[in-house]
């Protein structure tokens, strides 16, 4: 049945009440994928873009850590690794930190925080959003999977642009 919703979310990008976030889509869309070089500092840590960000936080060496942060694109998206699925933990600044828990979903939103704050370009493109949902299709939706579901990105996009 995904097709179908595929379809669903299709129509109602083409009337005007959606956004598809997809980094080969029309702006908006483009700029709020996680892989756009929307560059902003977390934590003290440069970041080049969102994506390589949460790929980062797939390994627990530091120095490693931060020369992922500070990639963007298809660079940041190939640094996935997988070992951090058959423990679900990930790693910030040193810490462990559960993928299903309440200290994951914190760092995620201070992190998209920092973003929205920081990069004025990030910032416009979800304010040009306001009035439309806003989905991810192409997005896995099984948080032992993924280092983030459709559900978190867009809800937490969704609660920028509220605020």
């Amino acid at each position: 049945m995904k097709w179908v919703r595929k379809i669903y979310v299709r129509m109602m990008v083409r009337l005007g009440r959606a956004v598809n976030i997809w980094s080969t889509g029309a702006y908006p869309a483009n700029v709020l994928s996680n892989l756009h070089p929307n560059a902003f500092v977390f934590e003290g840590v440069e970041c080049g873009s969102m994506e390589g960000f949460l790929q980062s936080l797939k390994y627990k060496d530091k120095d490693m850590q931060r020369g992922v942060c500070a990639l963007s694109g298809k660079k940041a998206k190939r640094k996935s690794n997988e070992e951090w699925k058959a423990t679900q933990t990930i790693y910030w600044n040193g810490m462990e930190i559960k993928r299903c828990s309440k200290e994951f979903n914190g760092l995620l939103q201070r992190a998209y925080k920092a973003l929205y704050c920081q990069n004025e370009n990030f910032r416009n493109a979800l304010l040009a959003t306001k009035g439309k949902r806003l989905y991810h299709i192409e997005g896995n939706s099984n948080p032992k999977e993924t280092i983030l579901t459709e559900k978190e990105f867009c809800g937490i996009l969704e609660g920028l642009r509220a605020d």
